[in-house]
């Protein structure tokens, strides 16, 4: 998101260089700069006008540290209001009530409420250890009735039957009712959508509010809504009594104002991000990271977790163990990593997380999309056992063999297996002490193309 901010900013270090400090004059041009691409980036004028006000008076005048140039003080007074506009009242989800907690999801059609809802629900299963109960009143879409319940079988979470004969207030109450028999933690009840705001939807979903009476009510909105989103969040803000914000697609080539418009209308928090279509690709809400990644900073806290959470750590310190025993990287092993980096959204979610410098480079290195990792697990998966732990033996009617069974050209199994020795060659250099002779002689540099 905010990629034209983004690179704009890149040249405000530049363009301040020299100066002494910041004033009203040399920082006008600049600042005209960030509103043009808020402004294209969707955000509501109103929130534009403010921002940079509030930015202006921020940076004008103010003690620039010694380790800090002109345009490095404005792009940290630009990050600071950031983190204020978009991280005030920011929190974690509050389940503080007596079970169950129930959740409420509103908003248009298409903005991902029911991928959402589970999203949300294997949150709370795995993060919060919570019982959680799903259900759906969409009654318009019987088909998003069946979405939720399949995805429910696909997490191991429960979900109420739903009968789209019924009324929602009535589904609900029952779901609610089951609720409490379970002894579930929490209730977390999918709305209908409509294409556009209109007064039979906003008192449907105002009289669920009133029967449950949620503890918490979310607006899910579609990042890449643009103005349509400060629309719909008007007209709910107005309807229900929201609590927080959920913004879906996140990771898309959204131009991203909705983060700051929605924000400033409803006058709620964002509590979590959607990053990706998987169940897993949810995110908590942290405005210090959303701001560094707005201004290209990228978000490494975040892609360190994720790595934490998601890499087999067994199964990294069988592999440390076997190449320090100076045994060779065979492509059962380049199999795993390529599984491990696949299941954490590939390089793409990856880069989305580096600085802007970085991921520019790393973009442009070898294996870098999606659909080349998947084309490499499918093209060793065509080999047989003896081939994949012992690669000098494909000659080129195996190649021919391997190419056919995985759909590929013999050009893309000549690709892999000349980088895969690469891998090997590099990997054997890290065994028995390898890699601390490797970082002595870089001293302490990076490899060339990544520094």
């Amino acid at each position: 998101m905010f990629d034209n901010l983004s690179s704009r900013l890149a040249a405000v270090v530049e363009g301040l260089r020299g100066r002494g400090r910041l004033t009203e004059e040399n920082i006008a041009d600049t600042l005209r700069q960030v509103r043009m691409a808020l402004l294209e980036a969707d955000v509501a004028l109103p929130v534009v006008k403010q921002f940079i006000d509030a930015v202006k008076a921020r940076a004008i005048g103010m003690e620039i540290h010694k380790s800090l140039t002109p345009g490095q003080a404005l792009v940290r007074a630009i990050h600071e209001e950031l983190v204020r506009v978009i991280g005030e009242g920011v929190r974690s989800l509050n389940l503080r009530t007596q079970p169950p907690a129930v959740i409420l999801l509103a908003g248009l059609q298409g903005a991902g409420k029911t991928t959402t809802a589970a999203k949300i629900a294997l949150w709370l299963k795995d993060r919060e250890r919570k019982r959680v109960l799903l259900v759906s009143t969409d009654v318009y879409r019987p088909a998003a009735m069946l979405q939720l319940e399949r995805l429910g079988q696909q997490l191991g979470i429960d979900v109420s039957p739903a009968d789209s004969s019924q009324k929602p207030v009535a589904i609900a109450a029952r779901a609610l009712e089951e609720a409490r028999r379970g002894l579930y933690d929490v209730l977390l009840v999918d709305t209908a959508g409509r294409l556009h705001v209109d007064d039979e939807m906003m008192q449907e979903v105002r009289d669920l509010g009133s029967a449950l009476q949620p503890i918490e009510t979310l607006f899910v909105v579609d990042s890449m809504a643009g103005q349509d989103a400060v629309h719909a969040a008007r007209a709910f803000g107005a309807a229900l009594d929201l609590t927080g914000i959920v913004l879906t697609k996140a990771d898309g080539d959204a131009r991203g104002g909705a983060a700051l418009s929605v924000r400033h209308v409803t006058g709620r928090p964002i509590l979590f991000l959607g990053v990706g279509e998987k169940p897993e690709a949810l995110e908590v809400f942290q405005a210090e990271r959303m701001a560094s990644r707005i201004l290209g900073m990228g978000d490494v806290l975040s892609l360190v977790e994720e790595v934490t959470r998601k890499v087999d750590r067994e199964e990294a310190e069988k592999l440390a163990r076997k190449l320090s025993k100076g045994k060779d990287f065979n492509l059962d092993d380049l199999l795993a990593q390529l599984r491990q980096l696949e299941n954490m959204g590939g390089m793409a979610a990856l880069m989305d997380k580096l600085p802007a410098q970085l991921a520019a480079r790393a973009g442009a290195l070898p294996q870098g999309n999606e659909r080349e990792i998947r084309r490499q697990i499918a093209i060793i998966c065509s080999m047989t056992r003896g081939e994949r732990r012992y690669p000098k033996t494909i000659d080129g009617s195996r190649r021919r063999r391997i190419a056919t069974g995985s759909g590929t050209q013999v050009a893309d199994v000549n690709r892999l297996l000349k980088n895969f020795l690469q891998m090997q060659k590099m990997m054997k250099g890290m065994g028995k002490g390898g890699l601390g002779r490797m970082m002595r002689a870089m001293g302490g540099r990076l490899p060339p193309g990544l520094h």
